[in-house]
């Protein structure tokens, strides 16, 4: 996760051949981007996203033209150390049909409160800002990739 981030206006990405960071628009995601320095086409986030501030949450999850999932976490929990690779392979298996975001609960305790989570780590899956699903628990990529397509939303 460390070329990847978030603000309120979009996913920021570091282009792999120039360097310079790029502002992935929430409303366009799925779409092709290109670097605004050298034009290099832009990878599908394949690769979690991390959700630091409130505003960037609710920015991302309303206004993503993806789904998301997002994965309440804390660095303490054991199971939610063991979810990380397993998240790893559904963002990739799914870049440009979903965005996996993390969101730290010891990092932004208020998303945790205002999302009402009750253990960890818990996975809730949004679309056009709604909550259409959540799973408390660790599981592994094929509970994952159940759990999401049960939903409908990606398939």
């Amino acid at each position: 996760m460390n070329t990847v981030e978030t603000d309120e206006r979009g996913v920021l990405l570091i282009c792999p051949k120039c360097g310079r960071r790029n502002r992935l628009r929430y409303e366009g995601l799925g779409q092709t981007f290109r670097c605004g320095q050298c034009q290099t086409k832009l990878q599908s986030l394949g690769e979690p996203v991390a959700v630091r501030r409130d505003l960037a949450f609710d920015a991302l999850i309303s206004r993503s033209a993806l789904p998301v999932l997002v994965d309440f976490w804390a660095p303490w929990c054991g199971p939610c150390k063991m979810v990380v690779p397993e998240l790893d392979k559904i963002a990739h298996e799914t870049a440009g049909r979903l965005l996996v975001a993390k969101v730290n609960t010891e990092e932004v305790p208020s998303l945790a409160q205002r999302s009402r989570i009750t253990a960890i780590p818990t996975m809730a899956l949004f679309k056009n800002g709604i909550e259409v699903a959540r799973q408390a628990g660790a599981m592994p990529a094929p509970a994952i990739r159940k759990f999401i397509e049960h939903d409908m939303v990606v398939k």
